[in-house]
């Protein structure tokens, strides 16, 4: 319920009322609380948001994005462009960083080239679900999987599982917009825009950040090959990828208190609530007979509920009660996969939705729930098929 008369409600204010209303209510202790937050995941999305905003801020991505825009000839090659470039950004910076970033980027490009800013806010949304499915510090609940699971090489895990149906996934969306939007295809010029802000020292310091993400990525791709073993916690990764800005830019303090806080109330808020939940015991029984672990069950759970509870907060749910059973390394992929391409089905599914959606309502352009779900619905069947049939051979 966002809407109660005259008062709306933001997504972090319903997450924060239910952990209030549970410590209120003494459903939980205000220990078991505090310890419920996972420090992991809390810091590790500080990080990311700190390196995120330098690079918006500095607008080094914008030129970056420009660059490579500025190359395609048509709309097939731009959709292409959007899918494959955003969607490997996605899985190095997170998803929601994405929906930030690249909302005014293609609505920039839709007013130059005349393309229906629809379609490129679709094909936004779809690339960066997508994509952030093949890495573990792609969205915030693959960081979830991949912290609280105990996986010890998450890098290469998800990269085993899900780097090839993801790359197949993407190109599936292409097709999708290419059959919902034929009229726009035919040849487009596209027109590059040299007006970008850009903060030279800040840009610098942001090109490091992302310079020591890759290498510790690297890093503990290469333990984890050799040792089986993750050689630098994720935490970690974000905080040393944050400090060049933070211990170098005289714009520091900008950017710490610019960084999306709202989505760190409402992970203390939602870890807080989940636990309470956790403890009542109600969910349990639904995995007592093993009927909804399965890969194409968890799949079709986890697209199914996430529409209702968001895929970050079904995942907090359901990752204790799959490793109670002794759940597998495929299991785990195929919570992490259903509950991220949930953000395809619908607005609703996913946080990065939302972000686009309202940042592209701040320049006059929206996407309604139709428009999205004519395509995600069918786009979302036939993904959910392809990872189900990759996790089942594997």
């Amino acid at each position: 319920m966002r809407q109660v008369g005259r008062f709306s409600f933001k997504i972090w204010q319903i997450m924060l009322g239910g952990a209030v209303a549970v410590l209120v209510t003494g459903q939980i202790s205000a220990w078991d609380a505090l310890r419920a937050v996972n420090p992991d995941v809390m810091l590790f999305l500080f990080g990311m948001f700190v390196v995120g905003q330098a690079l918006v801020t500095s607008g080094y991505l914008f030129t970056v994005a420009s660059r490579i825009f500025g190359k395609t000839k048509n709309t097939d090659q731009l959709v292409l462009a959007i899918l494959f470039g955003m969607g490997i950004l996605a899985a190095l910076l997170m998803n929601d960083t994405l929906a930030i970033i690249g909302t005014p980027l293609v609505l920039g490009i839709a007013a130059r080239s005349k393309i229906s800013p629809k379609l490129l806010l679709l094909t936004l949304a779809f690339a960066i679900t997508t994509g952030s499915v093949m890495s573990p510090i792609g969205n915030p609940q693959n960081l979830l999987v991949a912290v609280n699971s105990g996986m010890h090489s998450p890098f290469v895990t998800f990269g085993i599982y899900l780097l090839v149906p993801t790359l197949v996934c993407l190109g599936i969306a292409y097709l999708f917009l290419r059959l919902f939007y034929r009229d726009e295809f035919p040849s487009r010029p596209f027109v590059e825009d040299d007006n970008v802000p850009h903060d030279a020292p800040l840009a610098r310091l942001a090109k490091c950040s992302v310079l020591i993400i890759i290498i510790l990525a690297v890093a503990n791709v290469s333990a984890s090959l050799l040792t089986g073993a993750i050689l630098i916690p994720l935490p970690v990764i974000a905080l040393c990828a944050a400090a060049p800005i933070i211990l170098f830019s005289p714009r520091r303090l900008e950017m710490v208190t610019s960084i999306d806080w709202c989505t760190l109330v409402f992970f203390a808020a939602m870890f807080v609530l989940m636990e309470s939940v956790w403890q009542s015991g109600f969910f349990q029984t639904l995995v007592t007979s093993g009927s909804i672990t399965s890969v194409p069950a968890l799949l079709a759970t986890s697209v199914v509920v996430s529409q209702f509870i968001s895929n970050v907060p079904f995942v907090a749910l359901f990752l204790p009660m799959i490793m109670q059973t002794g759940g597998t390394t495929g299991q785990m992929m195929a919570l992490a996969a259903g509950s991220t391409i949930a953000g395809n089905l619908t607005i609703l599914g996913a946080a990065s939705n939302v972000i686009i959606i309202q940042n592209a309502e701040k320049q006059g352009q929206t996407l309604t729930f139709f428009e999205f779900a004519r395509v995600g619905i069918p786009l979302t069947i036939v993904q959910v098929m392809v990872y189900w049939v990759f996790l089942g051979f594997i």
